[in-house]
């Protein structure tokens, strides 16, 4: 029997609240569904923020249901307040227009839209010619002042100014959900936990406007460690787009997750089977987290750009496993060990059976001539060890500390060693 996608969401940590757990379980367990997702093209690439949806997608899309991802050209023009703590800068219709293509083309890289598979639309087509007279009297009539004033995104930004164009936004989006579940049979909104309102919203349209239950399913959200909103706004973000986010720094910030998140994040960035997310951070979290970037590099950027970021990472820092001893489905491991490109250095196994000195380490494998340069090295914060800083040139070295029989020591960014010991 298939997998239901909604127990597959809830698996990977995709799923925060929903309109009606059972009834959703229950629709896509009986039959194909149309489902859809607003991305509202604020800039000329998505952000890693938006890969939560977007992977929702996915495997909606990998279940046999057909998603929908539609652009917001024309919500664009007047800004949502979610998670804001003030007004989006306005941008121009020609603007809008150009993001809107350049974000439809990523698009292609994790949906299928042949034979309608999956639907690309934009808002645009029925929002800008909307007569305002006609819409405040056909929807507006349907809106509640002192319940929009509930929800989150208009509540939280009360406190710091809401302009009136703003606090339209829930309209628009609840019209979004109307429009698709009359023209195209759409019957979930999906969307990140802070669009619960506007969701919410446009559920109770349909129902009011086309008698009509549909529902709405959100997810949790990237936040960065103080707990705001990842993304653009944030002044952090990782871009989808190669041009604004180099293919080995998007590897990189994923091989940097924190230890914590690594299972999380193979849920929700990777397409691996929750056996093997549940396995590998246990066995080896650092290998964990090259197989995590590698997965979520490739989703995003192809396989050969994804194993060219993985061979150069590893031929900076060794690999966490570079004798391939973590079994995985990723093909991570026919790629070749990056580590074992590197100057190998072979020293003698009694020197680290007791304690191994770090300033005679970094001299021995030929990183530094002298004790002393070792010393200024690493007070000038340039030596690790394993990609770790040393922060004390008093630092003494066991066996334990070796990963795969070997220490990769790093004098500076472009001077490397894999130290072994026989």
């Amino acid at each position: 029997m298939k997998e239901n996608v909604f127990h597959a969401l809830k698996d990977r940590g995709f799923i925060v609240q929903t309109t009606d757990d059972t009834a959703i379980e229950q629709l896509l367990a009986e039959r194909k569904v149309t489902c859809y997702i607003g991305f509202d093209a604020t800039a000329d690439s998505l952000h890693i923020g938006s890969l939560v949806p977007i992977m929702a997608l996915v495997h909606m899309q990998r279940h046999g249901h057909r998603p929908i991802a539609l652009l917001g050209g024309g919500t664009t023009m007047v800004g949502d307040p979610s998670g804001k703590t003030e007004m989006r800068q306005l941008l121009s219709v020609g603007q809008i227009l150009d993001f809107g293509m350049k974000i439809k083309g990523q698009f292609a890289r994790y949906l299928e839209f042949a034979d309608g598979k999956a639907l690309f639309l934009n808002n645009a087509d029925w929002l800008l010619p909307l007569n305002y007279i006609e819409f405040l009297r056909d929807v507006g009539a349907h809106f509640s002042v002192n319940r929009m004033l509930t929800a989150d995104s208009v509540k939280l930004r009360l406190e710091t100014g809401l302009s009136f164009i703003e606090f339209n936004y829930m309209l628009l989006q609840a019209y979004d959900f109307y429009v698709q579940a009359r023209d195209y049979g759409c019957e979930i909104q999906m969307g990140g936990q802070d669009q619960w309102g506007n969701i919410v919203a446009g559920v109770d349209l349909v129902r009011r406007k086309l008698n009509q239950t549909v529902y709405g399913m959100t997810f949790t959200l990237i936040t960065t460690a103080s707990g705001e909103k990842f993304g653009k706004s944030a002044g952090n973000a990782i871009w989808l787009d190669a041009d604004r986010t180099p293919v080995v720094d998007f590897y990189q910030y994923f091989r940097n997750t924190d230890d914590r998140d690594v299972e999380k994040h193979l849920g929700l960035f990777t397409l691996l089977p929750m056996d093997e997310i549940r396995r590998l951070p246990r066995e080896n979290v650092n290998r964990a987290k090259e197989i995590l970037a590698y997965e979520a590099t490739r989703l995003s950027h192809g396989r050969d750009a994804a194993a060219q970021a993985y061979r150069s990472m590893a031929a900076q820092f060794g690999s966490a496993d570079p004798d391939g001893k973590v079994s995985t489905s990723s093909d991570i491991l026919q790629i070749g060990a990056g580590g074992a490109d590197l100057p190998t250095v072979t020293l003698p196994a009694s020197l680290i059976a007791d304690k191994l000195w770090v300033v005679k380490l970094f001299l021995e494998a030929g990183l530094c001539a002298t004790n002393g340069e070792a010393r200024r090295l690493i007070q000038g914060g340039g030596a690790y060890v394993n990609d770790k800083p040393v922060a004390d040139p008093g630092l003494e070295l066991t066996s334990a500390d070796l990963m795969n029989g070997a220490l990769v020591l790093s004098a500076g960014k472009k001077r490397h060693k894999r130290v072994v010991f026989v």
